[in-house]
């Protein structure tokens, strides 16, 4: 599966400006919970559910906060970026920059996983990341992340 067809338009988020968790997690569920009808404090809790078995900031920069959501009919992902850096308790302790949200139906699992692998694979290429933290519109974060993820 091409993550452009699960990444919606709308869900991107270039300009960030939350400082902390919880605040970047309103802020990429806002969108969303319009796209899925899902209230956003709802999308928030399930985020904030999962954050508490670890954070998702992975380091080097990047957050990929995800979660299975009941009632949802398919994988939905969504993209921010923080040009100052979010305090997302990443395992190497530096603001988060990069973000993915990731949702998924509750009997999704195979898909789920398949998908923050290649998310995951995706953002080990530096080049990558270094287009993403450039992206000045929400059509430059999509022709970046569809070159790469044809590429790849």
């Amino acid at each position: 599966m091409k993550l452009l067809e699960v990444l919606h338009p709308e869900a991107i988020n270039i300009d960030l400006r939350a400082r902390d968790k919880k605040t970047v997690l309103d802020e990429l569920a806002a969108p969303v919970a319009r796209i899925t009808g899902t209230p956003q404090d709802e999308l928030v809790r399930v985020l904030m559910e999962r954050e508490r078995l670890g954070s998702t900031g992975i380091g080097g920069g990047i957050g990929i906060p995800h979660g299975k959501l009941q009632g949802l009919p398919s994988l939905l992902v969504g993209f921010g970026l923080s040009r100052h850096g979010v305090a997302f308790e990443s395992m190497d302790g530096r603001p988060t920059h990069l973000f993915f949200l990731l949702l998924s139906p509750e009997n999704e699992a195979g898909q789920h996983l398949k998908l923050l692998a290649r998310i995951s694979r995706l953002l080990k290429q530096e080049e990558f990341k270094s287009q993403l933290m450039q992206a000045a519109s929400t059509e430059a974060v999509l022709e970046i992340i569809g070159e790469t993820d044809e590429a790849f």
